[in-house]
């Protein structure tokens, strides 16, 4: 008996629904996405097999690392708008700094600065493109005045205030920074009874 022959036909696949998850997915990625915004004070930070995850706010990062000019400099960061906001305003009373509702507003929004309070305003005024371009000499730590004591009494009070909890402290030094710079940024720590913080290691933090 003959066996029937099954006419041979071309195979294809609808590709309509694989190419609009496609296009979905590159859509959420692009809509969710943010930019690197550039560090004013880049530095080199050293590797480590710990991760640790930083929280997003009630948080001060000090910056350890040499700016342009070769010489090393103390950066300051706090990310959560109204503590920002709140710091400015309790820093400017305390030193006699006068701040306008305007930059305070403007203050929230940006990130890393490395400048003496008095000159704050003109960062401030800046565009964040020219924020990191500007040769800020960093935030004085000396001993006749520390101005990065007083930016880490009052920003922990503003946390407290707003927030009631403790404000988590991150160093972030350059790998190849001198010990003693990166000593005195935790005798400063120690002098306002600070001994836990976060070293950050890359994109981590250690816990100490």
């Amino acid at each position: 008996m003959a066996k029937i022959k099954m006419k041979k036909k071309s195979t294809s696949t609808d590709m309509t629904a694989m190419c609009d998850v496609a296009f979905l997915l590159l859509t959420f990625f692009i809509l969710t996405a943010t930019a690197k915004v550039p560090e004013a004070l880049p530095v080199d930070t050293p590797s480590s097999t710990v991760q640790t995850k930083l929280p997003d706010s009630d948080l001060a990062i000090i910056t350890i690392g040499k700016g342009k000019d070769g010489k090393s400099k103390v950066f300051f960061d706090i990310k959560g708008r109204e503590i920002r906001k709140k710091t400015l305003e309790g820093m400017g009373e305390k030193l006699g700094v006068p701040f306008s509702e305007e930059d305070k507003a403007k203050f929230a929004l940006m990130d890393d600065f490395g400048v003496p309070l008095a000159n704050l305003k003109q960062i401030i005024d800046m565009k964040a493109a020219d924020r990191t371009k500007a040769n800020q000499p960093g935030i004085p730590i000396d001993s006749l005045d520390n101005q990065l004591k007083e930016w880490l009494l009052v920003s922990r009070r503003a946390a407290i205030d707003l927030d009631d909890k403790e404000l988590q402290i991150a160093i972030k030094g350059d790998a190849k920074e001198d010990y003693p710079q990166i000593k005195r940024i935790m005798d400063i720590l120690q002098d306002q009874k600070i001994n836990t913080f976060n070293l950050v290691t890359g994109m981590r933090g250690k816990d100490f």
